[in-house]
């Protein structure tokens, strides 16, 4: 298998958290959601509740272009540790 361009890898996770997020009765609860993505996305507490907060508070235009601009810097995993 090669290696997902950053669009495929983007694609591919809208996919699966959409999927996730689906099977919430609230989609606003980001204890829930936070949860679930610890038991069916492999992520850490800590992360989980990173990627929430973010999203939550930042949305999908600046985070768009944060991806963006890491892509471009080739910042991976950032310096947080998560």
């Amino acid at each position: 298998m090669y290696p997902l361009t950053a669009a495929e890898h983007l694609d591919h996770l809208i996919d699966e958290y959409r999927t996730l997020a689906g099977e919430l009765k609230d989609r606003g609860y980001a204890l829930a959601l936070q949860r679930k993505l610890v038991k069916d996305a492999e992520w850490t507490e800590r992360g989980s509740e990173a990627v929430v907060f973010l999203a939550r508070y930042y949305g999908s235009f600046v985070l768009s272009n944060a991806l963006a601009l890491a892509e471009v810097l080739e910042i991976e995993d950032g310096e947080c540790g998560i």
